[in-house]
């Protein structure tokens, strides 16, 4: 290993959602007795899904699977309206920490839908977040991927609307708006975009650093979207030497010169220092900042009210047990929680 450098693109990692979606989780893990049920991964990241599994979490992909009685999370990448019906009749207790991007953009599918629009949908036809999108108006809900997608729709008569899934990569969504602008002149577009400013940002900063890098090291799993999506476009810019890893050691041992390193959206800030331990940088680290998130996003609503009705915060981001001085959730990172829970 020969690695000159690392350039660390910010932001990076865990967003406002995923940092919400494992927070809440956490809670329920503290609150009930085992099983907890999750309703499909709880945010896209491997290291994530094994900590929660070996506290006990079941995800399952059907919520039949869930013996009735026992409390069940719905993950942040938003669920079907029958599957969040079905887990309120089996559940004990159900928490929905769907993204709030997520859910702007099943408003916005179902207010249009009742308005007699004709929807043009914008994601990957297989990823969670998509298949519960487009539950919401099944009838309305054309879905697309390409712009070869877009040509093939038919002429509708009825108006069109545009939206999207939120992790797209900025490019693949800019060449399907244009093209379907061209199709359908008067169509209705969101006045704040469906993409996620989380993913957007993430790409943003890669662009920042990518031509001062050698190789470029995306830290990620292979199912999570806008992790793919920083992949694409690390190729897209030109890197030579792309590798996208779930951990350190599936990285090749002859690295060289200058690294630039990201992370997506799902992915915890432990496995980057694992990976800069691993690189050892001969002239360290240095971290380009694109600009700062502080975005926050709040437990589900019910599940404040629970946190509230225990009496307290808690200190299980430590793993301890409840005190009576609340811990304000923004103060505490989910890294630190998932953290304070292995450590029980």
């Amino acid at each position: 290993m020969n690695v000159h450098k690392v350039i660390l693109a910010a932001p990076r990692g865990f967003c406002a959602g995923v940092e919400m979606a494992i927070k809440a989780l956490a809670w329920l893990v503290r609150t009930f007795d085992g099983p907890v049920y999750c309703y499909h991964e709880i945010v896209h990241n491997k290291l994530v899904v094994r900590r929660f599994e070996k506290l006990g979490v079941v995800f399952v992909d059907d919520i039949a699977e869930v013996p009735p009685g026992h409390p069940i999370m719905l993950s942040a990448h938003g669920s079907a309206p029958e599957v969040v019906a079905a887990a309120k009749k089996q559940a004990s207790y159900m928490v929905d920490a769907v993204c709030p991007l997520v859910t702007k953009v099943h408003h916005e599918v179902k207010v249009r839908a009742d308005k007699g629009y004709r929807i043009v949908y914008v994601g990957h036809e297989d990823h969670e977040e998509a298949v519960g999108t487009m539950a919401v108006a099944p009838q309305a809900i054309h879905p697309v991927e390409s712009v070869a997608d877009v040509q093939a729709l038919p002429n509708f008569e009825e108006h069109v609307a545009l939206l999207a899934q939120t992790t797209l990569s900025h490019r693949d969504w800019e060449e399907v708006l244009h093209a379907a602008s061209d199709r359908y002149p008067d169509m209705w577009t969101p006045g704040r975009s469906d993409l996620c400013f989380a993913t957007t940002n993430r790409q943003a900063a890669l662009t920042a650093i990518a031509a001062d890098c050698d190789t470029v090291v995306i830290v990620g799993s292979a199912n999570s979207s806008n992790t793919k999506a920083l992949e694409k476009l690390a190729n897209e810019l030109g890197c030579t030497n792309v590798y996208r890893v779930n951990k350190a050691s599936e990285l090749p041992q002859d690295l060289s010169g200058v690294v630039g390193l990201t992370a997506g959206a799902s992915a915890p800030e432990e496995l980057i220092t694992e990976v800069l331990e691993y690189l050892k940088p001969i002239k360290g680290v240095e971290e380009v900042s694109i600009t700062d998130e502080d975005e926050y996003f709040p437990p589900p609503r019910n599940l404040r009210d629970l946190i509230a009705s225990s009496g307290a915060m808690a200190s299980f981001s430590l793993g301890g047990p409840p005190t009576t001085k609340p811990i304000v959730d923004r103060q505490v990172s989910a890294s630190a929680v998932l953290d304070g829970l292995t450590a029980r």
